[in-house]
């Protein structure tokens, strides 16, 4: 949730709304467009000279790199996953990501956030503004790392950090390559998208199918690795 979004909550108190989750989902929903509307205001002037975007890609090669981005971030975090598991012994699943999940299920319009708003802020603050300075001073490894490294502090889940580098790294590399920010965009609502559709919209489904073929703690792992 946005720190915008608890001056908000008051607001909402002061017009009568005191379900937690409406309370919650509101002042969240509302506190990501305000922030996205005030972000791509600031970055009009940014984006009219060009920063790192020089020179980017085509349009063709665009929807190549969004398309293979898509791929490329979701292998990053599966790998990293893989890794957390079968490593270091961490158990799959991001407390994060769950809490996203039922607030999601509790107030519906939260889903907008997840998997639109929030890419849409995040890639533009963590990888156009923070990495695309960072770029500048330092070679990618350690501008990644360090915009990763805030990318994880700002979801507050340092037990996944593997995962979000490894996202970080995929989200940058995304961006340098093709120089477009919308790539990275495109690559992460793909990825907030599939938690959506997985964890929420077809939630009974998956449930069913799990019951159904009797493959509960399988699917449960995979679709945990994968949907953070």
């Amino acid at each position: 949730m946005l720190f915008g979004a608890v001056p908000l909550m008051f607001l909402f108190i002061g017009l009568g709304v005191t379900d937690q989750n409406l309370l919650v989902g509101y002042s969240t929903v509302v506190s990501y467009i305000i922030g996205t509307l005030i972000i791509f205001g600031l970055l009009i002037p940014d984006m009219r000279k060009g920063n790192l975007d020089r020179n980017r890609s085509t349009a063709g090669m665009t929807v190549v790199w969004s398309l293979a981005g898509v791929f490329l971030v979701f292998a990053a975090q599966y790998i990293a996953a893989l890794i957390e598991v079968f490593v270091f012994g961490i158990e799959p699943g991001s407390e994060n990501t769950e809490n996203l999940v039922e607030l999601s299920r509790a107030f519906p319009f939260m889903i907008v956030v997840i998997a639109i708003l929030g890419p849409i802020i995040e890639e533009i603050v963590f990888r156009k503004v923070l990495f695309g300075s960072l770029y500048k001073k330092m070679n990618f490894f350690f501008a990644s790392t360090i915009s990763s490294l805030i990318f994880a502090a700002a979801h507050w889940d340092f037990t996944h950090l593997l995962v979000y580098l490894c996202m970080g790294y995929a989200f940058a590399f995304l961006y340098v390559i093709s120089k477009r920010i919308i790539v990275p965009i495109i690559a992460h609502i793909a990825l907030n998208s599939f938690v959506v559709l997985v964890q929420v919209i077809f939630y009974d489904f998956f449930q069913d199918l799990m019951e159904q073929y009797n493959i509960q703690e399988a699917l449960i792992l995979v679709l945990k690795i994968i949907g953070g």
